[in-house]
């Protein structure tokens, strides 16, 4: 898929375009990161969805609190105070 061609609508290449002289960066780098910004936003919105159908199931939810204070507990085990930044 590297060197694809992709059709975009006249509009969104003509955005790309202004974005490109106002920030001076290629095209190809706009692009890659608007996909790196959505790919993020979408991972942020999967994560959200997983924890609220978590969340909506009492067993669970209180499976994943328990496993949670369990981790509290070790967070600083071992470690002095004065080793902590």
């Amino acid at each position: 898929m590297v060197g694809e061609m992709v059709r975009i609508p006249v509009d969104t290449r003509i955005a790309l375009k202004e974005l490109a002289d106002q920030t001076g960066l290629p095209v190809q780098t706009l692009v890659a990161e608007a996909v790196e910004a959505f790919r993020r936003q979408r991972l942020l919105e999967l994560t959200n969805a997983a924890y609220a159908a978590l969340r909506d199931d009492p067993e669970a939810w209180k499976e994943e609190l328990a496993e949670r204070a369990e981790w509290d507990g070790v967070l600083a085990d071992g470690i002095d105070d004065q080793e902590v930044p």
